[in-house]
C-alpha cells in the first residue's frame, strides 16, 4: 500500500529522505518523526483546521514537520524564507497560526514573525532566542497522534498585486494513511508509478507550490527524494549520477544554467537513471528546450498549472510536433480562452486563459472579492494570456500585468526575452514597458552578461543586431540597461517589478 505510514509499517528500512548533507532518512525514521511532532502539537491544544507556519529550508525536519500537520488536520503555511520579518508576521497572522517553526538562518525575521505567538507556540532548528528547539515538540510522545485527520497547504499566491493570498481548501476529513487517487493520478501523467524505483530530485525551495507536491507525492507514492539546499548545476548532475535519480521538478532557468556548464563538465556524469524531467513554472525559450532534448532526450516533459488547480501537460514528442506549447488539458481539466467579457475565443485567438480541475473548489483566504474576480462560472484565471489551436493545444504568451503596449500595439515580454537569452552572451533577460509620452509605453530590457562579458556599448548593439534578426522592429528593446544579476528567487522567478520600480 502507498503513503508514508503504510509503507513505514511493510518496508520500514526503505530510504524516504537523503537530505542536503547526504543523511539517509528511513520511512520507519520519518514517519516517527511526524507522529512525535503532531502529537506534540495536539498536547499544545491544536485541533484540526488550525494553521501553523513554517520557515524552514530543505531539511528532513521541514518534512516531518510537514508530515506531522497533514496527519492532524491542520493547515501548513510554507513561509518564503527570504521575507522579511514583517512579510512572515502578515503570514501569521492572515492564517491564523497557532505554531512557528523557523531555522537559526532565519533567526531575525522568525522572531519578529512570532512576536504575537506564545513562547511555547515558538520552535526553532538551531538555536533562537526565545524559541523552544524542535526536538523538544513531543518529546516522550510514543505512537500515532490520537487524532488523525488529513490536513492541507494553505499556499500563497505571490502577491504580484496587493498582499499575498492564501488558498484555503476545505479539509476533506479523510484518513491521512489513504493517499488521495489524484497523487498516483497526476505522477501517472509524467509515466511516473508507485515503488517502480523512482528517486525525486528536489533542488528548488520547498515553500514554492510544485515543489511540496512533488516531494510529498513522492514520499507517499515510495519514492525517495533527495533534498538540495541550494541548487546548483553542477552539484545537480554529481547528485543524479550519485543516486540514481529518475525524476525532478525544474524551472527554465535551471536548463540555461545547466547548459551554461563547459563540455567537459555536462559530460562526464551519467545521466542514464533521468524517466521524467518535468519542467514549469514559467515559459521555457524554444531554443532552450530543444537543447536539452539533444542532450538528455525524451525524459524533459513540460507542463503549466496552478496552485489553485488545473492544468496541461506535454511530452517530449508532442512538443517537437508543437514547438512552444504546453500542452493538452489534464483528464478532469478544462482549459479555456476568453476576452474581456468572458466570451470563449475562437482558435488562434489570444485572451485569458481560464482553467477548471473537475469539481474543486477554493478561495482566497478573507479575499472574496479577489476570488470573485478571479472566476468566470467555475473557471479560473492566473491571468496569463495565451491560445489554444486548432487540437487543443494551448500556448502562453506572457502575463497580462507584463503586457506591453506600445502605440496601440500589443507586445509581449517573454517573447522577447526567449530570444535574447539564447544569445551567448546573455546569462539572463527581464523585458518589460517603460511609460512613454507619444507611444505609451516603450520596450526596455535588462540583460545579466555572461561572466567576463563587458558591458557597454558594443554589446547592446550586438544584442540589437542579432535580435533584429529574430524579431520585428517594433518588438526590439528601446534601451538595454546591464546589471550583475537580476532579482530571482531560488526558484526562478523573476521580481520583473522590482526592475520596474528602478526604472
Amino acid at each position: 500500500m502507498v503513503g508514508l505510514w503504510n509503507t513505514a509499517s511493510e518496508q520500514p528500512d526503505l530510504t524516504a529522505l537523503v537530505d542536503p548533507g547526504g543523511r539517509e532518512i528511513t520511512y520507519r525514521e520519518l514517519a516517527a518523526e511526524a507522529n512525535r511532532y503532531g502529537r506534540g502539537f495536539q498536547s499544545l491544544g491544536l485541533t484540526p483546521g488550525d494553521s501553523i507556519v513554517l520557515m524552514l529550508p530543505n531539511s528532513a525536519e521541514l518534512v516531518a514537520v510537514y508530515f506531522a500537520a497533514y496527519q492532524t488536520g491542520l493547515y501548513v503555511v510554507m513561509a518564503n524564507w527570504h521575507l522579511t520579518g514583517a512579510e512572515v508576521a502578515y503570514l501569521v497572522q492572515d492564517s491564523g497560526a497557532k505554531a512557528l517553526v523557523g531555522h537559526e538562518r532565519f533567526a531575525a525575521a522568525a522572531t519578529e514573525a512570532a512576536a504575537s505567538l506564545p513562547a511555547e507556540a515558538r520552535f526553532a532548528v538551531g538555536a533562537i532566542d526565545g524559541f523552544r528547539p524542535l526536538g523538544s515538540l513531543g518529546e516522550g510522545e510514543q505512537g500515532r497522534p490520537d487524532v488523525r485527520t488529513t490536513g492541507s497547504p494553505m499556499l500563497y499566491t505571490s502577491g504580484t498585486t496587493g498582499r499575498p493570498k492564501g488558498v484555503r481548501r476545505p479539509l476533506t476529513g479523510a484518513d491521512p494513511d489513504v493517499v488521495p487517487g489524484s497523487a498516483s493520478w497526476f505522477f501517472g501523467i509524467f509515466g511516473i508509478r508507485p515503488f517502480d524505483g523512482h528517486v525525486h530530485l528536489c533542488g528548488s525551495p520547498l515553500y514554492h507550490t510544485a515543489v511540496l507536491n512533488f516531494v510529498v507525492i513522492s514520499i507517499q507514492l515510495g519514492h525517495t527524494a533527495v533534498l538540495m539546499d541550494h541548487w546548483d548545476p553542477e552539484e545537480m548532475l554529481r547528485l543524479i549520477e550519485r543516486h540514481k535519480v529518475t525524476h525532478s521538478h525544474m524551472v527554465p532557468t535551471q536548463f540555461h544554467r545547466l547548459l551554461a556548464l563547459p563540455d567537459d563538465v555536462r559530460n562526464k556524469y551519467d545521466l542514464s537513471s533521468l524517466r521524467a524531467m518535468i519542467h514549469g513554472a514559467a515559459p521555457c525559450p524554444i531554443e532552450v528546450k530543444r537543447r536539452m532534448l539533444d542532450w538528455w532526450g525524451p525524459v524533459v516533459i513540460e507542463y503549466y498549472a496552478a496552485t489553485e488547480g488545473g492544468g496541461t501537460a506535454i511530452s517530449a514528442q508532442e512538443w517537437l510536433r508543437k514547438p512552444g506549447s504546453v500542452g493538452l488539458p489534464w483528464p478532469t481539466s478544462e482549459i479555456k480562452v476568453l476576452d474581456e467579457d468572458g466570451n470563449e475565443l475562437p482558435a488562434g485567438e489570444r485572451g485569458l486563459v481560464y482553467l477548471r480541475m473537475g469539481d474543486a473548489t477554493f478561495e482566497y483566504h478573507r479575499d472574496e472579492e479577489k476570488t470573485r474576480a478571479a472566476r468566470v462560472g467555475k473557471l479560473f484565471t492566473l491571468q496569463d494570456i495565451g491560445y489554444l489551436d486548432e487540437d487543443g493545444y494551448l500556448f502562453l504568451c506572457d502575463r497580462k500585468n507584463d503586457m506591453i503596449i506600445s502605440g496601440g500595439v500589443n507586445i509581449y515580454p517573454a517573447e522577447i526575452e526567449g530570444e535574447l537569452v539564447c544569445h551567448p552572451k546573455v546569462a539572463d533577460v527581464a523585458v518589460f514597458g517603460v511609460p512613454h509620452p507619444d507611444w505609451g509605453e516603450q520596450i526596455k530590457a535588462v540583460v545579466q552578461p555572461v561572466d567576463g562579458v563587458e558591458p557597454g556599448d558594443d554589446l547592446t548593439r550586438e544584442l540589437l543586431a542579432f535580435a533584429g534578426t529574430r524579431l520585428a522592429k517594433f518588438k526590439l528593446p528601446r534601451t538595454i540597461e546591464y546589471l550583475t544579476e537580476l532579482p530571482r528567487d531560488p526558484n526562478g522567478k523573476l521580481y520583473k517589478r522590482k526592475l520596474r520600480d528602478r526604472a
